[in-house]
């Protein structure tokens, strides 16, 4: 949505950037009587910080089984919050979306099939680990039984992506991105349809396209866009 970034507080005059607070709140004294005083401006994110360190520990005391529901509801949390368009600056699609949407397919699995394998286990825990520092398992890493997680994870967060791309074009004409996202909204649609179930390869290349219109469009870098609409020929 269109809002103004730039508040003002009426009780005190102090001025502060709804940007980075994402809230309306005067931070001086914490008033809620507040103005903006700029143009509306296209903005979808919102400050917001993934803590996994309590469901890691959990994992380590043999009880993330009774945290599944916490867990899920704090990566959805997240992932509510999250959105790519900061102050009218376009932002690429990062690595902590991708891999908190992942875990949050991964979790629910665990939280109804209660009996993962070692190889399972060892995956759940590598995005437990690094998944809110932004670090994903490698395409060859990703466990057999949970490749379909990775898929509609990553399918959910590419078409997040798209669709806060379509809105910052409303400004920012550009006839062949919005084409290209065109077709990665087909390639996503058929994802989901398909619960996931594509290889860990074409999921990766999935999010690679929506990186490469991304970057075309923050960088001017028309390769990127090419090379986007090449990757989804080849799918």
């Amino acid at each position: 949505m269109k809002i103004r970034g730039q508040r003002e507080c009426q009780a005190c005059g102090h001025r502060w950037s709804y940007y980075e607070t994402g809230s309306v709140a005067c931070p001086a004294c914490e008033s809620l009587r507040s103005v903006g005083v700029d143009d509306r401006t296209l903005h979808t994110d919102t400050p917001a910080t993934l803590d996994l360190s309590p469901y890691y520990a959990a994992w380590a005391d043999d009880t993330l089984a009774d945290r599944v529901d916490d867990c899920k509801s704090d990566l959805r949390a997240y992932l509510r919050q999250r959105g790519f368009v900061d102050g009218g600056r376009l932002r690429p699609l990062d690595d902590t979306v991708l891999a908190a949407s992942e875990l949050l397919e991964v979790i629910d699995l665990y939280g109804r099939e209660r009996d993962p394998s070692d190889a399972d286990e060892r995956y759940l825990l590598a995005l437990l680990r690094g998944a809110d520092e932004g670090e994903r398992p490698l395409p060859e890493d990703v466990s057999s039984a949970w490749a379909g997680a990775r898929g509609l994870g990553y399918a959910n967060a590419v078409d997040d992506y798209r669709r806060d791309v379509l809105e910052w074009l409303d400004d920012h004409p550009d006839p062949e991105a919005r084409r290209t996202l065109g077709t990665i909204r087909e390639r996503v649609k058929r994802v989901q349809a398909l619960q996931g179930d594509v290889s860990p390869a074409e999921a990766e290349s999935l999010v690679r396209a929506a990186r490469e219109v991304g970057r075309s469009l923050i960088d001017g870098d028309e390769s990127s866009l090419a090379s986007a609409r090449e990757r989804l020929r080849d799918r």
